[in-house]
């Protein structure tokens, strides 16, 4: 199903003329010189590209190599087209010059141009033994050995814009060889010639620069049942289809607009039709950060996106009924894994997305932004002491599933987050570094979705009416740290730097000891203010009046509603406060 996908998209791209895309038997190249020739084949000049990235052409398919000596046509480095020893084995520059002339020395003649003469007669005269002798080649030595691509120029004319090369190369393309197996391609149907080893794919993070295979058999154990098949045999899969599912994946991965990076997992993503359209809502709506600011405002674009999707209209070129698909690739030493493949509509894939910020909905402070990305979900995991900060590999992909589908959050989400707040120090003025708003929007999520504790219990806001004893635990701690705070201005530590994990994991042990510091904090706040002192001894009295006794101890569960208690008592607090301030 991937590969059928991806083969239906290049399809797409080519009757698209506005797209830039490969066709069959070509690919795009990075390319850092020209060797200038003659008609006479003699090498007048070497034109460096004005570029660092140098100049984007297609060239003829390149060969996949390994560690072997395999020439590329008309597009290759300097010790195949030069004979120049880059790695201080002369033998093997050598080798690698005479492969490349004795494959363009069959190709060229019989291609019946000017510029394919040129470049026959270049082979024919050229002697590595004296290329550093060269001046043009002395010149630019330094560079030429750095291993970028080079192409050919005869007479102010690039030898891949000469329309007789061009059309030899696609009729030597389309010509099976006789070394290749004739099968029936598993994703076309078809019998084709079948290919042996499948592009390399570029672009995924943390994969090998060069590329890794998507597929790809190196061991006998690999093999079907003991029979001859090697390689791309085992899982026939013809050269059009290798050359298309690579081309499409690889333009994928090279287009900001369809993929995004969670974790370790490289997230592509593309549409049957509409393309454009679909993809780029699909990055605003799950990465906000990708919004021009200066243009509009993230929250604003995402509400009205968000409130179109709930009413199931939404407005301009996309069509919720598109069939969109979401492929998450990782690293997997020379190859790529799949972690998740997904294709539903696009409305579907939309509206589980608006239900997932639905539950995040939690109390913020006005300078916030609404919405939380996966990304922003995922550094609230991660240990930011720690040398590699990144949250846990496996778990971008996870979520990122997870919230297009609809499923229940990973459990690592939500245990790493209890892990980070008990693990943070908090010594911040606001006292949210500890308990910080994604954090707590993580845990209201969880316990929505995955403990099944329904919306109208828990709130975005303080909910008064929750009597449950987590909840009113983590409020009276609040109010109890609170009351130190007031009896005690510009106080460095409070209750919850010593007792806050102790008291969401065993409030029976803890909290007899908190509340008798809560009384003498309360005298001493007496002193200078009655009035605040009073109403916190309200408040304390009605939470306390909801808990009959003090648990034991909590759960993992138990403890993210004692955190989000706590969470929501203090925002109750700075919410009241800033209210207060503006009157």
């Amino acid at each position: 199903m991937i590969l059928q996908s991806l083969v239906s998209y290049y399809e797409q791209l080519l009757r698209n003329e506005d797209t830039d895309i490969a066709r069959p038997g070509w690919c795009p190249r990075s390319i850092a010189y020209m060797l200038d020739l003659s008609l006479d084949g003699e090498l007048i000049n070497i034109i460096p590209a004005e570029e660092k990235r140098g100049w984007q052409r297609m060239v003829p398919e390149q060969v996949k190599r390994s560690s072997g000596v395999d020439p590329n046509l008309l597009c290759d480095n300097a010790s195949y087209f030069l004979g120049l020893d880059s790695k201080g084995k002369p033998e093997r520059a050598l080798r690698c010059f005479e492969a490349a002339k004795q494959r363009h020395l069959a190709f060229l003649p019989d291609v019946g141009s000017d510029v394919a003469s040129a470049i026959e007669r270049f082979f024919e005269s050229w002697d590595p033994d004296q290329a550093l002798s060269h001046a043009q080649v002395a010149l630019h030595g330094e560079g030429l050995m750095a291993g970028g691509s080079l192409v050919f120029r005869v007479n102010g004319r690039e030898a891949l814009e000469d329309p007789a090369v061009r059309d030899a190369w696609a009729r030597a393309y389309a010509q099976p060889s006789p070394e290749e197996a004739i099968m029936t391609c598993l994703v076309t149907g078809e019998k084709a010639p079948i290919a042996r080893l499948h592009p390399s794919i570029k672009g995924v993070v943390g994969a090998q620069a060069m590329g890794a295979s998507l597929i790809g058999f190196n061991s006998r154990a690999f093999e079907s049942y003991g029979r001859d098949e090697e390689q791309g045999l085992n899982a026939p899969v013809s050269e059009y289809a290798t050359f298309a599912y690579t081309t499409a994946l690889n333009y994928l991965l090279a287009d900001r607009k369809h993929h995004i990076r969670l974790g370790d997992t490289t997230i592509v993503y593309w549409a049957e039709r509409n393309d454009e359209a679909c993809t780029t809502m699909f990055s605003q709506v799950i990465n906000p950060t990708a919004f021009d600011k200066e243009e509009a405002d993230p929250d604003e674009t995402l509400d009205a996106i968000m409130k179109a999707l709930a009413s199931g209209k939404v407005a301009g070129e996309v069509d919720l009924d598109e069939t969109f698909y979401v492929l998450g690739l990782a690293p997997n030493a020379a190859r790529i894994s799949v972690r998740f493949f997904l294709r539903d509509t696009f409305g579907a894939m939309l509206d589980n997305v608006r239900k997932h910020y639905d539950r995040l909905e939690i109390a913020r402070a006005p300078f916030e932004k609404k919405y939380l990305s996966p990304y922003r979900l995922l550094t609230e995991t991660a240990n930011p002491n720690a040398k590699d900060p990144a949250a846990t590999s496996v778990l971008g992909g996870a979520l990122m599933r997870s919230i297009l589908e609809g499923l229940p959050y990973p459990e690592a989400l939500y245990a790493n987050t209890i892990l980070r707040v008990q693990a943070s120090q908090d010594n911040d003025e606001r006292h949210t570094r500890k308990v910080t708003r994604g954090r707590a929007a993580i845990i209201k999520a969880y316990l929505i979705r995955n403990a099944r504790q329904g919306e109208e219990v828990v709130t975005a806001m303080l909910n008064e009416e929750r009597k449950d004893a987590p909840y009113v635990l983590g409020r009276l701690f609040a109010v109890l740290e609170n009351v130190q705070e007031s009896a005690n201005p510009g106080i460095n530590t409070t209750i919850k730097n010593k007792y806050f994990n102790s008291a969401a994991a065993t409030p029976a042990s803890i909290f007899p000891l908190i509340m008798h510091l809560g009384e003498s904090h309360l005298k001493k706040l007496s002193r200078d203010s009655k009035g605040l002192a009073g109403y916190y001894s309200q408040q304390i009295g009605k939470l306390c009046d909801d808990i009959p006794d003090f648990p034991r101890r909590l759960s993992l569960v138990e403890q993210g509603t004692f955190i989000l208690g706590y969470y929501q008592q203090m925002q109750d607090r700075y919410t009241k406060k800033e209210t207060t301030e503006e009157a």
